[in-house]
């Protein structure tokens, strides 16, 4: 099976060009479905990485307690308010009649507290019943929808602990074999994994990617919702959700470490955000 360690030139590939006469809704819509009484902030991050790595439209959707501080924090964000507190099949039904058909790709999960397990499920089914690309992260990572996943242009991006909730194993220190194992359920389930680590590892079971990062800093809360608004926006472009996932890996990476240059040990999430431009300007292709 082949391994590479992912370097610019790699990306590059990977990061399609816009056409110069394209319109609004050309370049991206996502819907990013997250957040909760406590986690209000993550569903925001991952909204505004997605707008900042280049789509055209994002939509956030939160429990309706969160929606007057997501508004307030960028006007940028198209606020879908859940009926409930938590993700109910009431609410997910909602929530299907009014999101757009045309949505290219959507992350979930980032913060999101689930009342009913099947409310997931059911979410995850029709989005992928309208061919829409999936990034799924943090509370969506649960065993159950694994069987709907399949072949689907999906992404799951755990840490260890959710890797262990969602394949039943805590992937191992040794490199070699934190590699087999992914490379082992990325194939079984036939879906993407991004395992987060201090090297992440991407892998569909047939090709893998490495991104060693060396930053401590990136330890703080958030970067990982960063990191999953990031892959749905390069999704939402690039079908290919190997791809998708290696590119945006790749470029979180590299923000981190341009913002640890800057400020050390003393980084946020938003901090990230920020560079995410200055990292991909060089990406950037119009044709």
């Amino acid at each position: 099976m082949a391994t590479k360690t992912l370097q610019a030139p790699i990306v590059r590939k990977f990061i399609p060009a816009r056409k110069a006469n394209s319109r609004k809704g050309d370049n991206g819509t996502v819907l990013v479905v997250g957040g909760s009484y406590i986690y209000h902030g993550a569903p925001i991050l991952s909204s505004i990485a997605a707008l900042k790595s280049g789509v055209d439209l994002v939509y956030t959707s939160v429990p309706k307690i969160n929606t007057q501080s997501t508004r307030a924090i960028s006007p940028n964000l198209i606020v879908i308010p859940l009926v409930d507190q938590k993700l109910t099949r009431g609410a997910v039904k909602k929530l299907l009649g009014v999101i757009p058909r045309n949505l290219d790709s959507a992350t979930i999960g980032m913060g999101l507290a689930i009342a009913e397990k099947s409310s997931l499920n059911i979410l995850i089914q029709e989005l992928l019943n309208r061919d829409v690309r999936l990034s799924l992260d943090a509370s969506a990572l649960v065993s159950d929808i694994l069987p709907l996943l399949a072949n689907k242009n999906v992404v799951v991006t755990p840490h260890s602990g959710e890797f262990k909730r969602l394949f039943g194993q805590i992937p191992p220190e040794n490199q070699k074999q934190r590699i087999s194992l992914v490379e082992k359920f990325a194939k079984e389930n036939g879906i993407t994994i991004l395992l987060k680590g201090q090297t992440d590892v991407v892998s569909d079971g047939k090709t893998t990617f490495l991104n060693p990062k060396k930053t401590p800093a990136m330890t703080v809360g958030g970067t990982g919702d960063v990191l999953s608004g990031l892959v749905a926006g390069i999704l939402a472009k690039n079908r290919n959700a190997l791809e998708a996932a290696a590119a945006a890996t790749f470029i979180n990476g590299m923000a981190g470490k341009l913002v640890q240059k800057k400020l050390g040990l003393h980084i946020t999430a938003m901090d990230l955000i920020d560079v995410i431009p200055q990292v991909m300007k060089p990406f950037d292709k119009i044709k």
